[in-house]
């Protein structure tokens, strides 16, 4: 579906565009010539979720009658009008196969009608917050059976016809993912060593598919007798099916829960239900494969999504946040190929060097301060997206607290694991093992490699050190 042009509809600037109040006016224009004239829209407000894509829920109103509706724009000014109108046909041909999606009510590319590409759907009733369906008992009968239900939605997703979706991307994974790492510039040992097994691993082609790209917890909304809606069909391309499955049970979508299919169920599970739609069953070891490739993946996108502030192209404290997320993936990517976490060794003891030039409060105590404030005091007087960004924010000075406080003694282990190696630096170490100077299944390159990624998820999220499963 693509804009019709509206007479008389207001034209937006993209910079105007950012403001709820005009995007209101621009939403209740497009939306009187698409549902009928007269359209008001009330209740108008950003949802948390989205790094890249924003999420407005809203309702239009039209004669007394009431429609929740759901808009997905890109930021404005930074409009992917290509990408959006895939995610769009995705949306309608997934739709009238009969997969469990939002009903597509309009969608465009033009950025003058909503100050970005864009799509609007019908609101639909449930749940999409992982930590509520993975634990609160409401939600007990559709887990028991999520796992299944699951794999037979991917199945059926996969069966739509690739010409119901014209012009989908179709790419090497591995050539691909090289690339955007490389386009980083910040080489990774971690990385270097699950590109060397993914190459060494790769399994037998099979026939390509219509692809998800991005099926997992949180891109679902699930209600207590079962799913709802398959969410978020912006990297939607053509590929192979096993690569959403393994996606799935990339860790980090589980949530802390130690079941590997989305924090539902098992593997086998995930796969009965597959099998039972698609009529054949892929084999766990090549999921297993395309879970480490996710996993590594998905922290190469974390990195490219902080670079997105580091660079001033969005400067965001979200963003910013998620570069240090990419020690967690690190982390998963390890216990994938079978390398569990060796407990850090416990702090000295020894205080802090401190100078008596600026005095007290010390830093990690300013910084603790300031956390302690945006928990109490302003995430108590806000809600919505200033409130999620509050927390987001505390998170990330508790992460800077506990580096001033640990970081000078990792310094010192690092330092001494490099010079086991003979490196100077991550960089060197990354370098080496690309270049077969040393071996990327060497005990002493993995050991160091996983006593360095365990330090960093020490200081950046120590309670995902905690979480079960591999």
């Amino acid at each position: 579906m693509t804009a019709r042009p509206v007479e008389g509809a207001r034209r937006a600037d993209p910079a105007a565009a950012a403001d709820p109040a005009v995007l209101a006016e621009l939403l209740a224009a497009r939306l009187s010539g698409v549902l009928g004239a007269g359209v008001r829209i009330v209740d108008l407000r950003r949802l948390t979720g989205g790094a890249s894509r924003e999420t407005w829920s809203f309702t239009a109103r039209l004669d007394g009658d009431d429609r929740r509706l759901v808009l997905r724009r890109d930021p404005p000014g930074m409009g992917r009008p290509a990408g959006m109108a895939l995610e769009a046909a995705a949306i309608g041909a997934a739709g009238a196969a009969g997969v469990a999606v939002p009903h597509l009510v309009d969608a465009g590319t033009d950025p003058a009608v909503v100050g970005a590409p864009y799509l609007v759907t019908e609101h639909v009733d449930g749940e999409t917050i992982a930590r509520r369906l993975l634990r609160e008992d409401r939600y007990a009968t559709a887990r028991a059976g999520m796992a299944a239900e699951l794999g037979a939605t991917l199945a059926r997703i996969h069966a739509l016809p690739l010409a119901e979706v014209p012009g989908l991307p179709s790419i090497d994974p591995l050539e691909h993912l090289r690339a955007s790492y490389d386009a980083l510039g910040e080489p990774l040992p971690t990385i270097e060593i699950a590109l060397h097994w993914l190459a060494e691993h790769r399994p037998e082609p099979v026939a390509d598919t219509v692809v998800h790209g991005d099926f997992r917890t949180g891109n679902l909304i699930i209600a207590e007798d079962g799913l709802r809606a398959v969410l978020d069909w912006e990297i939607v391309h053509r590929g192979d099916p096993r690569e959403d499955l393994g996606w799935l049970c990339v860790r980090c979508w589980r949530f802390g829960s130690p079941l590997p299919a989305g924090g539902f169920g098992s593997v086998e599970q995930l796969l009965d239900g597959y099998a039972g739609v698609a009529g054949w069953r892929p084999d766990p070891a090549d999921v297993l494969w395309w879970q480490v490739y996710g996993t590594a993946r998905w922290a190469v996108g974390c990195r490219g999504m902080a670079e997105r502030h580091l660079s001033g192209q969005s400067r965001s404290v979200e963003l910013a946040a998620i570069g240090r997320r990419v020690c967690e993936q690190e982390h998963d990517v390890l216990l994938a190929l079978g390398l569990p976490a060796e407990p850090s060794p416990p702090p000295s003891g020894e205080p802090l060097p401190w100078s008596d030039l600026h005095g007290r409060p010390a830093s990690p105590e300013l910084v603790a301060a300031v956390a302690e404030f945006l928990r109490t005091e302003v995430m108590a007087a806000t809600d919505g997206r200033l409130n999620f960004l509050s927390r987001v924010a505390a998170n990330v000075l508790d992460g800077v607290e506990r580096e001033l406080r640990l970081g000078p003694e990792q310094a010192g282990r690092q330092r001494s694991r490099l010079a086991a190696l003979a490196r100077d630096d991550q960089a060197g170490l990354a370098a080496a093992i690309r270049s077969g100077a040393l071996a990327a299944d060497d005990p002493a390159v993995l050991g160091a490699v996983r006593a360095a990624v365990t330090d960093r998820l020490a200081v950046a999220n120590p309670r995902y050190l905690q979480q079960p499963g591999r």
